[in-house]
C-alpha cells in the first residue's frame, strides 16, 4: 500500500442523464420502462433532478462525483447495421426503415451507472488496485451498445494505471456466435459488506454475487422474464478482480421475483457496511445466503428482513423501495436516501418508519428525493449512482472535474438549461437537430468535467 491510508467515504458516480432521455419501453421485464412507452419525456428535468440528487447525497457528507452521459443517438450503431450516408441522412434512414432500430440507438439508459461495472476496491483485490470489469449488459439490445463507451469514460476518469484498472467487458456471445456464459449486468446485482462501514476503501469486504440463473440450465430459472445476471460472469469477475474465494458469497435471485419484474438485485436488496436490507423473497434458499454472509463477516451481519405482509414484492417494484440508497453518514449512523414514491405508498411508508423508530437499526435518518423522470422509465436512486471504494490517495487519482463541488454543480445545472430540451417524445428522436444539439452538449461536457475527448464524434 502507497502511504499511511486515512479512512475516507465510497465515493457514488451518479450517472448524468443524457439529452435524449425518452419512453420507449424497450427493456423487457422492468414494468415500469414498459408502463410509460411512448409517453412524453422531460430530458431537462431528468438531469435537473439526477443533478438534485447528487447534490443532497453530497450535503449529507457523503463523497460523490458524476460519470457523463454517452453519445445519442449513437450513428455507429446504424451504420453497422447497414446505413449509410452523412450522419443526419442516416438518423433520417434509420427512423424511416428501422424505428426501433434507431431507438435503441437514442436511449439514454447510460444514465444508470449501477450498470456500468463492478468495482473491487484496492483492500479486497489480489493486486492492490481498484479494479472495475465493465458490464456487457448483452440481455437487451439498446445497452449493448454502450461497453466500448463506458470503457473510454472510466479510463478517463479513473487514469492512473498504477491504482486502477479497467478492464473490458466480459465476451457476450460464445464462439459460434451465439450468446455466451457470461452475461453480466455491472454492480446492480453485486454488494460489498464490511464490518466497519466507514472504512472505505482500506479494509478488506465481503462480495455478495446475485445471480438470476446458471448459463448451464441447472437450478431454477423464471418463467416470464429473462435473467440477466448469470452466475457464470459473477464468479469470472471475482476471479479476474483477484477477490479470495473465503469473501464472496453466492445467490440467487428468487425466479418469481424476477418473473414479477426485479430484473436486477438492487430491486430487492441493498446492503451498505454490515447491513443488509432485503424483502424475505430476494433469493432463493435465502437462510442459507444470510447465514453465508454472517459467517464470511464474522458475526457481524445485521439483516433487516422487510415481509410480504408489510410490503409486497410488487410494491417494492412500485415504489423502489430497495433501490434506494444506504450510506453511511460522517457520524456512523446510516441514511436511507429514497425515490418520493416510498413516502406516497402506506405499506412502504410504515416499514421505513419500523426501522426507523427500532433503536438497534443503524438506519437512522430517511430521505425522499425526486427522481421521477427516472422512475417512469424504470430506475431509482440507485439505479443512478455506481460505488467505488477509495482511499485518500486513489481519491486524489481521480480526474478532479468529475468530483463533487458546489461550483461544479452549479456549472451543470447551467449547462443542462443551456443544452437540454424541456420535452421529447420518441417519435423526435428523428430530428437531426438533437443529434446536433446533443453533441454540443457532450463536447462542452468533456472540457466542463476535464476527461478529454471521450466520444467517437470528437475523433
Amino acid at each position: 500500500m502507497r502511504g499511511r491510508l486515512r479512512r475516507v467515504p465510497e465515493v457514488n458516480f451518479d450517472g448524468i442523464v443524457g439529452p435524449t432521455h425518452n419512453y420507449a419501453g424497450l427493456s423487457r421485464g422492468n414494468v415500469a420502462s414498459a408502463r410509460h412507452r411512448g409517453e412524453t419525456s422531460r430530458p431537462r428535468d431528468a438531469a435537473l433532478q439526477g443533478l438534485a440528487k447528487a447534490a443532497a447525497v453530497a450535503r449529507l457528507g457523503v463523497a460523490q462525483g458524476w460519470i457523463p452521459p454517452q453519445e445519442r443517438p449513437h450513428v455507429p450503431t446504424l451504420r453497422a447495421h447497414g446505413f449509410s450516408g452523412d450522419d443526419h441522412g442516416v438518423v433520417a434512414a434509420a427512423a424511416r426503415d428501422a424505428p426501433h432500430l434507431l431507438a435503441q440507438a437514442s436511449s439514454a439508459s447510460a444514465m444508470w451507472t449501477a450498470n456500468a461495472a463492478t468495482v473491487t476496491p484496492s483492500a479486497d483485490a489480489g493486486d492492490g488496485r481498484v479494479h472495475f470489469t465493465v458490464a456487457n449488459l448483452r440481455a437487451m439490445p439498446h445497452r449493448a451498445i454502450e461497453p466500448p463507451q463506458t470503457l473510454r469514460t472510466l479510463r478517463a476518469i479513473f487514469p492512473d494505471e498504477s491504482r486502477f484498472a479497467v478492464h473490458e467487458a466480459l465476451p457476450a456471445s460464445g464462439a459460434s456466435g451465439a450468446p455466451g456464459p457470461f452475461g453480466d449486468e455491472g454492480a446492480a446485482n453485486h454488494t460489498r459488506l464490511t464490518r466497519d462501514a466507514r472504512s472505505g476503501g482500506e479494509v478488506p469486504g465481503v462480495h455478495l454475487f446475485a445471480f438470476g440463473a446458471q448459463a448451464g440450465g441447472a437450478g431454477p430459472r423464471p418463467a416470464r422474464y429473462p435473467a440477466r445476471q448469470t452466475l457464470e460472469a459473477s464468479r469470472a469477475i471475482a476471479a479476474r478482480h483477484g477477490i479470495a474465494p473465503a469473501r464472496c458469497v453466492w445467490a440467487q435471485q428468487h425466479p418469481a421475483a424476477i418473473d414479477q419484474g426485479v430484473f436486477h438485485n438492487d430491486v430487492i436488496s441493498v446492503g451498505n457496511g454490515h447491513v443488509l436490507l432485503a424483502h424475505e423473497h430476494a433469493f432463493v434458499d435465502q437462510h442459507r445466503v444470510l447465514d453465508d454472509l454472517d459467517a464470511a463477516l464474522g458475526g457481524a451481519l445485521r439483516v433487516v428482513t422487510v415481509s410480504s405482509r408489510d410490503v409486497t414484492v410488487r410494491d417494492a417494484v412500485e415504489t423502489y423501495l430497495f433501490n434506494s440508497q444506504l450510506l453511511t453518514l460522517p457520524d456512523g449512523t446510516m441514511a436511507l436516501v429514497m425515490p418520493g414514491e416510498c413516502a406516497a405508498h402506506a405499506g412502504v411508508a410504515r416499514a421505513v418508519q419500523a426501522m426507523l423508530d427500532d433503536p438497534a437499526c443503524p438506519v437512522k435518518r430517511a430521505v425522499h428525493l425526486d427522481v421521477r423522470e427516472s422512475m417512469r422509465n424504470g430506475g431509482g436512486p440507485a439505479c443512478l449512482r455506481l460505488r467505488v471504494p477509495l482511499t485518500t490517495d486513489e481519491l486524489a487519482a481521480v480526474v478532479p472535474g468529475c468530483l463533487w463541488s458546489p461550483d461544479r454543480h452549479a456549472a451543470l445545472e447551467a449547462w443542462v438549461r443551456r443544452h437540454y430540451r424541456e420535452t421529447l417524445v420518441p417519435a423526435e428522436l428523428a430530428d437531426p437537430r438533437l443529434l446536433d444539439e446533443s453533441r454540443t452538449a457532450l463536447d462542452e461536457l468533456t472540457r466542463l468535467l476535464g476527461t478529454g475527448p471521450i466520444y467517437e464524434f470528437q475523433r
